[in-house]
């Protein structure tokens, strides 16, 4: 996966802003709707890795299975967070799935009318 690419996917989620806070190395993505971060990515890093939000059994699994490419959260909440290489090693179609349900714990939420 390209940084082009990886951009192009992040901004494609409903209410997803990229913003700078840490400097223009660090791309760091949430949702406009609340502010909260879904996703960091050092797309000028070789190799290319992107910090995801995740559930934290998933992620659990997902270090078990691919040790090597999917660690803890760089300078994050071990627990909450995981990095990935994207290297290659790690399935795209996976990475695409992780950032989606990544989106997914972070966007508002509807909020149903108050019937009255």
């Amino acid at each position: 996966m390209t940084p082009d690419a990886l951009v192009d996917l992040f901004l494609s989620l409903p209410q997803a802003v990229e913003t700078f806070p840490f400097g223009e190395e660090t791309s760091v993505f949430k949702t406009s709707g609340n502010g909260k971060i879904f996703a960091l990515a050092a797309l000028a890093s070789e190799p290319l890795t992107v910090s995801l939000k995740c559930d934290p059994e998933e992620g659990r699994a997902l270090r078990e299975e691919f040790s090597v490419w999917i660690t803890p959260g760089y300078h994050l909440n071990k627990k909450h967070w995981i990095t990935i290489v994207l290297n290659g090693n790690v399935p795209a179609e996976l990475v695409e799935q992780l950032l989606r349900d990544s989106h997914a714990l972070v966007r508002p939420r509807a909020t149903r009318a108050n019937p009255s």
